[in-house]
């Protein structure tokens, strides 16, 4: 590796959502490119990442997440990037959906970024410097049947996110907060559906096919970096050209 791609050198990164799917991803990526990577996660196996030291929380719980912040800044010192990758789906058409799965949909896409962010926007406010990232969706722009849960949180994560570029940013803050939408990813969420639909959801991109999780992850390296230090407020569509 070249000393110039080294582009998160001694970067303090935390990520949500990192032990499997897009978030294990980002923060392989990001540990490729000289990030101190800190994962955390309701659930990690034998399979999480050697060098990312893992905090077993879940983020929909305030009082968790305050503990591990806590516990981050007592062995780190400070943050300097915060990814909000961790995420659940719990499908069904609304006339068929419970309370139950309209209320853990939005605890944990919603309120948990919520829970990440009031706790290390403040923290990376006070150093003048940082950069949040907040996985939204696709789904969240252009909605989808039988997922208006779903849809409703990664909705409300960019315009989180866009509330929260103009409060960190206050009064010289110098934090950036920005959003990716991804579309349909090659993920273990994508293994419940069925083959007539994702061959439907491929043809729906202008590229016809579907993201691999190195293309998202390398938009959140972007958005990490210096090399987006004018980029805020703003969410990126990694959806190669999706159509409705």
């Amino acid at each position: 590796m070249r000393k110039e791609d080294v582009v998160l050198e001694d970067r303090i990164t935390v990520i949500t959502g990192a032990a499997s799917g897009i978030g294990k991803e980002i923060a392989h990526i990001f540990l490729e490119n000289g990030a101190d990577v800190i994962g955390v996660d309701c659930q990690y196996d034998q399979n999480a990442l050697d060098g990312v030291d893992y905090y077993r929380i879940d983020v929909a719980k305030y009082s968790e997440c305050e503990a591990c912040y806590g516990h981050i800044l007592e062995k780190y010192g400070y943050v300097d990037v915060l990814v909000n990758c961790a995420g659940i789906t719990k499908d069904s058409l609304t006339s068929n959906m419970s309370e139950e799965q309209f209320d853990d949909v939005v605890s944990v896409n919603l309120k948990g970024v919520w829970n990440m962010v009031k706790l290390f926007g403040p923290h990376m406010q006070s150093r003048k410097r940082g950069s949040i990232i907040n996985v939204s969706s696709v789904v969240g722009i252009y909605g989808n049947m039988g997922q208006a849960n779903y849809a409703a949180t990664k909705a409300g994560v960019i315009g989180m996110t866009k509330s929260w570029a103009r409060e960190f940013a206050y009064k010289g803050g110098n934090v950036r907060v920005n959003a990716i939408a991804p579309g349909y990813t090659l993920t273990n969420m994508l293994k419940s559906v069925s083959e007539e639909l994702l061959d439907k959801y491929a043809s729906q991109t202008m590229l016809g096919r579907f993201a691999r999780p190195e293309e998202i992850a390398n938009v959140a390296l972007f958005l990490a970096s210096d090399l987006s230090s004018y980029v805020t407020g703003t969410t990126i569509q990694v959806d190669g050209g999706m159509r409705l």
